[in-house]
């Protein structure tokens, strides 16, 4: 029973487990590559790093003046976009200020001709109480002038 239990295991373990199956095709893949390629592939890289390095040593001395040169015309022109912007900018302040002023001027102008009305409606009720004050005080005066005809001897 033993021997059956190990033959279904061993069994098992090949129909099902894969690992041994997949790390010899790995060996193999590996085998394959370095023998046949062999050192095709680094050499590859290594021209390919001469070639980058003959770039950067031919193309970056041109490439960093030609983009010094770019760089200070694209700074030139940002700084007279700035200088404009700033221009626009102190012109609207201005009109807006100007707008401002010409608002208060008005709001100020008819502040001051309520302040005429209301002191000429005051100036109106005082000359009335004076107008009332004389005649009542001119009528007393009146009354007392007749009242003392009454009494003196003349």
């Amino acid at each position: 029973m033993d021997k059956i239990a190990q033959d279904v295991g061993d069994i098992q373990s090949r129909l099902l487990d894969h690992r041994p199956v997949i790390n010899a095709e790995i060996r193999y893949i590996v085998r394959e590559f370095e023998e046949k390629r062999g050192h095709r592939e680094s050499r590859l890289l290594e021209n390919l790093n001469k070639m980058v390095v003959e770039a950067n040593d031919q193309m970056l001395p041109t490439n960093l003046e030609l983009i010094n040169r770019q760089l200070s015309d694209v700074s030139k022109r940002l700084e007279a976009a700035n200088h404009m912007a700033k221009r626009v900018q102190q012109r609207e302040l201005e009109a807006q200020q100007s707008t401002q002023l010409q608002m208060n001027m008005e709001r100020l102008k008819d502040e001051w001709a309520d302040f005429l009305k209301e002191q000429q409606r005051l100036k109106e009720k005082v000359d009335e109480e004076h107008a009332k004050e004389v005649k009542q005080l001119s009528s007393r005066y009146c009354e007392m002038k007749k009242d003392l005809t009454k009494f003196s001897p003349l």
